[in-house]
């Protein structure tokens, strides 16, 4: 476990500043405002909040059902044992209680994942929540953040307070949700503010990546955006760089966003190909996601509709997790892109002589090597069995540790090109993808990737008995074919014979 963060200090932007950005109307507005009390939720104003950032000194207050320190001398014969077994009972209630909220929380990345290196993990334009704040070279996009609240106010059409009253109620509920290290060295007012800020960029992102954007004053906040829209782009998709949603929709509730279309135009976030005419999209209202990566990942899984024979498994006494693309090939399997680009849609069909496997198409680069990875990493952190849960659940790490099990090789590699599951030419080279594919042979297996497994498998044996068949009516057709020839030849010869034998005689 990585040690506790050290405390979070915010970003140090001058009263000059403030009032620069913030015209008089806004500015004169907000210092108005009265500070509530501490039961409201919204602490402290955010001016006298800034303007003091220099004598900041964190809040150190115990977080509420979070953390307690205890301790017990084993050894000490006088202890209250029904004190002690009432501790342990807390501990472990506490635990059970975080368990539960798995799906909800912002998680750190597992070992597998933290091992692929900063490129996956670490954020490159905006640090978003606790877990990277202060981090170089992130410093200008804390300036930035406050242009972003300034546009977000304005177009709302609300107030400074109303905005920052309505996150900070949703942040003390949230906050439950990060790394209990990491919030130790972060006080409640500060983790408000963290989260107004955070929460206002991140919808003022998605208004302006949907094309929805009111130019109020394009010149700062829009180059800043296109300048680094590569990197933005990767840093929302990180999984600990997310904000919990009802942070979100907090901010959402009163700056509207058209986040279906955000949804839509990252629908096809893993292949080059788009389509010129637009495909049904079901939205489904009744989900509720924990961060943006969670929305994303769930539609770009999408639900199978594949009937699972998971009986299949009862076949067999072992199973083999080798199977290359070249080796496939060979047995006859080919590739076949699936039409829907969904990931929980693999495996195989099979028809009398061969069978083709089918899988999401993937133009492969590093920005959606990220993007596959993080997915994978989020369902590794909230789904505690794969085998117990849906097989949507496990789709991403399924999809990839397919992948993984057909490249041996570079050759392995053009194939899938070949057949068209790998597809463009601007992305990983060969090589490259040869050796990313290789870096996640760790990942866990997800019930997509062991069915169809279990399918080639299937397939295979079924395959050798009828090639044992054949070889052996082959046989069977020979030797009958030697048999009636020289039964012919027989026959021909004793007719030979006979007419010899009377022409003898005559």
């Amino acid at each position: 476990m990585e040690p506790a963060a050290a405390a979070w200090v915010p970003f140090n932007f001058q009263l000059a500043n403030w009032t620069a950005l913030f015209p008089g109307e806004i500015y004169g507005s907000w210092m108005q405002t009265r500070a509530p009390d501490n039961s409201s939720g919204s602490g402290r104003q955010l001016f006298e909040y800034y303007a003091a950032a220099t004598q900041h000194c964190p809040i150190e207050e115990e977080a509420q059902d979070q953390s307690f320190e205890v301790a017990l001398d084993l050894h000490n014969l006088e202890i209250d044992n029904n004190d002690a077994i009432c501790v342990f009972e807390k501990v472990a209630r506490n635990f059970e209680a975080d368990i539960r909220r798995t799906k909800e929380k912002i998680h750190r990345y597992p070992e597998c994942i933290r091992d692929l290196g900063d490129y996956y993990t670490v954020p490159r334009i905006v640090a978003i929540g606790p877990y990277h704040h202060g981090k170089q070279p992130l410093g200008k996009a804390e300036e930035v953040k406050w242009v972003a609240a300034y546009h977000c106010i304005v177009e709302s059409g609300c107030s400074p307070q109303a905005m920052y009253d309505a996150v900070a109620s949703a942040a003390d509920n949230a906050r439950t949700l990060y790394d209990k290290d990491v919030m130790a060295g972060i006080g409640y007012d500060d983790f408000r503010v963290m989260m107004f800020f955070d929460a206002c960029f991140l919808v003022q992102y998605i208004v302006w990546f949907t094309g929805l954007e009111n130019e109020t004053d394009p010149s700062s906040w829009h180059n800043f955006l296109h300048l680094n829209r590569s990197g933005i782009n990767h840093d929302v998709w990180l999984l600990e760089n997310q904000l919990p949603w009802s942070v979100v929709e907090a901010v959402m509730r009163l700056r509207h966003v058209n986040l279906r279309k955000y949804v839509e135009d990252w629908r096809g976030t893993l292949q080059d190909r788009r389509d010129l005419i637009e495909k049904p999209f079901v939205w489904e209202d009744n989900y509720d996601p924990p961060h943006l990566l969670g929305l994303l990942r769930h539609y770009a899984v999408g639900r199978s509709e594949k009937i699972i024979d998971r009986d299949l498994s009862k076949e067999f006494d072992s199973l083999s997790f080798s199977a290359s693309a070249m080796e496939l090939a060979e047995i006859g399997i080919t590739f076949r892109a699936n039409e829907t680009a969904k990931l929980v849609d693999m495996g195989l069909k099979k028809d009398v002589l061969f069978a083709e496997l089918s899988l999401a198409p993937l133009s492969l680069n590093h920005a959606r090597a990220s993007r596959l990875v993080n997915m994978a990493a989020f369902e590794i952190c909230t789904v505690p069995s794969f085998i117990d849960a849906k097989v949507e659940d496990s789709a991403v790490c399924s999809y990839l540790l397919l992948l993984c099990m057909l490249v041996h090789r570079e050759e392995d590699v053009h194939e899938l090109r070949r057949q068209g599951i790998l597809q463009g030419g601007a992305g990983l080279t060969d090589k490259q993808a040869l050796k990313f594919f290789a870096s996640l042979q760790s990942l866990p297996d997800g019930q997509c990737c062991t069915l169809t497994m279990l399918e080639i498998e299937n397939y295979r044996i079924h395959k050798k008995m009828q090639t044992k068949v054949y070889k052996k009516r082959k046989t069977i057709f020979k030797v009958l074919s030697i048999t009636v020839a020289a039964i012919t030849i027989f026959g021909t010869l004793l007719s030979i014979s006979a007419q010899l034998s009377n022409v003898s005689k005559g």
